[in-house]
């Protein structure tokens, strides 16, 4: 119920933007006494929000607090269910394996995993994802489609659309994506995305979304093998950038191109895909478990599938590889 209140608060911080709420006119909204509003008000205040309060007007929002809690986000979203339950946690071994846990439990269909700081943060392959503390947004999505087993890897494809539009929303900057999960900027890595499953052989129960952006960290906090191939929004842009801002960004876009996929199918996040590719028509080599295929990228099939034709006019159809444009 508190938690509820709360999202109702904020809400009504949200729609009122810079005019200021009675304490009655909040008790109204939210269903609740005045002592109940001046309470939450108070928690608020004690996350690091910075709130106004002026004789016979009412309170505003002034300031949010650095760090990215549940409340910052929830404040300016926008999004019917992606985001709307966020469980926040200071630091994680992992958000996918909190995920997981979640999923099983039957939690609503846009819950979002989020922290801080990951511990044993991963990518795809099981390799190490760095996720120091305050400085990116790493965090888990779990899904509920009712989709085909075989498109789920569509899904990773249509986040990795939703978080470069987030980015040129918030930064300004143009990213770039590499099939079929890597963000960049100028040619370096700043954002990794992992899908994962829970699924039978028939029907998915829920697809886990893992999201990792480097946001704000600077050269000298990249490991040193990762300083020349990875980067951060803030190195690119040459400013701070708002982790809370990004993160609803991410959600608001997130939900506009999942609800498309689910009434059009893939071939509307195909297109918006392909204008974002690095990869097209460039030279690669494609690192599969069985060989290396070498030759030209000629984009993504219709179920997002990456096709390369080598030197000899054959076309391959890659399912999961490493590219190395």
């Amino acid at each position: 119920m508190q938690s509820e209140l709360r999202k109702e608060l904020l809400d009504a911080f949200t729609k009122a933007g810079d005019v200021y709420l009675s304490g009655q006119h909040l008790a109204e909204v939210i269903g609740c006494s005045r002592t109940a509003v001046w309470k939450h008000i108070e928690e608020l205040r004690k996350e690091g929000f910075e709130l106004e309060a002026v004789r016979n007007r009412g309170y505003r929002i002034l300031k949010t607090p650095e760090k990215i809690t549940a409340d910052e986000i929830r404040l300016g979203l926008t999004t019917e269910f992606i985001g709307r339950n966020i469980h926040y946690q200071e630091s994680v071994e992992s958000t996918q394996k909190i995920a997981h846990k979640f999923a099983s439990e039957d939690v609503p269909e846009g819950t979002v995993i989020i922290a801080e700081e990951q511990r044993s943060g991963k990518g795809r392959m099981n390799r190490i994802w760095h996720s120091p503390k305050y400085t990116g947004i790493w965090m888990s999505l779990i899904l509920r489609p009712n989709i085909p087993l075989t498109n789920a890897p569509q899904l990773t494809l249509l986040t990795a659309v939703a978080v470069v539009q987030a980015m040129e929303e918030i930064t300004g900057l143009q990213p770039e994506i590499k099939w079929p999960n890597d963000i960049l900027l100028h040619g370096k890595k700043v954002t990794g995305i992992l899908t994962e499953l829970q699924a039978e052989a028939d029907r998915i129960h829920s697809i886990i979304i893992g999201i990792g952006i480097n946001v704000n960290q600077r050269k000298e906090e990249f490991p040193d093998e990762l300083q020349e191939i990875a980067s951060s929004l803030s190195i690119e842009k040459g400013e701070t950038i708002s982790r809370a801002a990004l993160i609803r960004s991410v959600f608001k876009h997130f939900e506009k191109l999942y609800l498309l996929y689910l009434k059009q199918g893939f071939f509307p996040i195909k297109l918006l895909w392909e204008s974002y590719a690095v990869s097209i028509g460039k030279e690669l080599k494609a690192r599969t478990l069985t060989n290396v295929i070498e030759g030209t990228a000629l984009g993504i099939t219709d179920e997002g599938v990456l096709k390369i034709k080598d030197q000899s006019g054959v076309i391959h159809h890659v399912y999961s590889a490493d590219i190395e444009l």
